[in-house]
């Protein structure tokens, strides 16, 4: 410290130096102190006022958690809500009608789910009549008739108005004997019901099926099954008839087969047109 105070230049130097030195040490030293005792410190009532605040917080996020709890609580214990399907209409529920489209006798036909008494003898000669002399009656024969000429199923009966009156009332003929061996002659022997029960449920197979199977299969009178003599042996012997009132060339046991086949067939597709006509009847008229 002397060496500085040699000349009065180092003099004023060694002041200077000084001074820088008492800066220096002022700024850092003395502000922190200063900036410690002046910074306010937490009070015991701020304290307080925040542990409130924190435990009124917490306080308040139990109690929500509760509520969310309970109502849990109750959405699990409320009952599912039951939601019914849409009502769907039951086809066993379409009527049949005594007529297809105005032109095909239906009267053997009855509607699915339809418990009816037997039929008496008498009462199967009625609906055989019924079938046969109804204005459909003559309307379809009139049908057959065109499309037998048409096709040439029998060439000797010729052509013509002539040819086409030839074909109708031996069409005529088979329909008439045809009705009353299947409906009324037959069944009155076999005590079998010659009626058609349409079955209305199910798929399209599981119908079709049974369609095919009604044409061996019947009911009795006493309600049972029973193979289907009066549709069997009914065409049978209309075929055999036949031999009477057709040409020579038309006739012979060959012959009188495929007439009972061609029978066969056609029991086949009525059984059919008559399982599925209320569901068509309801999807083309929309009528049930």
């Amino acid at each position: 410290m002397r060496a500085w105070f040699k000349t009065p230049d180092t003099e004023l130097e060694n002041a200077l130096r000084l001074g820088k030195v008492f800066v220096l040490f002022f700024w850092l030293f003395i502000p922190p102190g200063l900036i410690w005792c002046q910074t306010p410190q937490p009070s015991s009532q701020t304290e307080q006022s925040s542990d409130n605040r924190a435990e009124q917080s917490e306080g308040a996020a139990l109690a929500q958690g509760a509520d969310v709890q309970r109502e849990l609580q109750a959405l699990e214990s409320a009952p599912l809500p039951v939601i019914a399907p849409p009502e769907l209409k039951n086809h066993s529920e379409y009527k049949q009608t005594d007529r297809i489209l105005w032109v095909v006798p239906n009267f053997a036909a009855v509607t699915a789910n339809t418990q009816l008494p037997p039929m008496t003898p008498r009462g199967k000669f009625v609906l055989a009549t019924h079938d046969s002399v109804d204005y459909t009656g003559f309307t379809w024969t009139a049908i057959l008739a065109g499309q037998a000429m048409a096709t040439r199923s029998d060439p000797e009966l010729g052509t013509g108005i002539k040819g086409y009156g030839r074909y109708y009332w031996r069409t005529f003929a088979d329909g008439i004997s045809g009705t009353f061996f299947t409906e009324a002659i037959v069944p009155s022997l076999t005590h079998e019901d010659p009626r058609y029960f349409t079955l209305g449920h199910g798929g399209f197979f599981r119908r079709f099926g049974y369609a095919l199977s009604r044409t061996v299969v019947t009911k009795t009178d006493s309600g049972g099954l029973s193979f289907n003599w009066s549709e069997v042996g009914g065409n049978a012997l209309e075929a055999a008839l036949s031999n009477a009132y057709y040409p020579p060339e038309e006739r012979g046991w060959r012959q009188t087969a495929r007439d009972w086949g061609q029978q066969m067939e056609s029991a086949v597709l009525n059984n059919i047109v008559k399982e599925f006509w209320p569901d068509l009847r309801h999807f083309i008229f929309r009528e049930n």
